[in-house]
């Protein structure tokens, strides 16, 4: 799985907003400007994340974009779902009724659920505050095993 150009952009926008003030306002032209995405599509993509509450918006000569929430408050997945909608594995998974040539046949698709799940999981564990904290050097972040296959944890026990 990788994200696409626009979640990840999204996911540097926000970042470079958790790192200003609270409540500070912020222009798609400044926020395009700091981290390199380009104005046009600084500008769709702030709409986007307004429009799912992850930023507030405001016109006039002090208006701007801000943080709606707290970073502690904000995840990736919620980054990732603004801008992509919600994750899931594969076609079958989601809501919608996908024609599949296997779906008569398919053994995995009442487990795909599981798995989208987990994922959702692993990037809801992640939050804005962490993503926008300076990186130390030659410090890896710790990283904690949230699922295992069965064959390893056997191997555990």
């Amino acid at each position: 799985m990788r994200l696409s150009h626009l979640a990840d952009y999204a996911v540097v926008l926000m970042t470079a907003a958790a790192r200003r003030e609270p409540g500070e306002r912020l222009s798609a032209t400044e926020l395009a400007g700091e981290t390199g995405v380009p104005l046009p599509t600084a500008q769709k993509l702030m709409g986007q994340l307004a429009a799912r509450g992850l930023l507030s918006s405001a016109r006039g000569a002090s208006g701007g974009f801000a943080l709606a929430r707290p970073p502690a408050e904000i995840s990736l997945a919620d980054i990732v779902e603004a801008v992509e909608g919600p994750i899931v594995m594969t076609m079958c998974s989601d809501s919608n009724n996908h024609d599949c040539i296997l779906d008569a046949h398919c053994r995995v698709k009442p487990h795909m659920g599981i798995v989208g799940n987990a994922v959702r999981g692993a990037l809801g564990a992640v939050s804005l505050e962490h993503l926008s904290a300076p990186a130390k050097a030659g410090v890896q972040p710790r990283q904690e095993k949230l699922w295992a296959p069965a064959s390893a944890r056997a191997q555990s026990a």
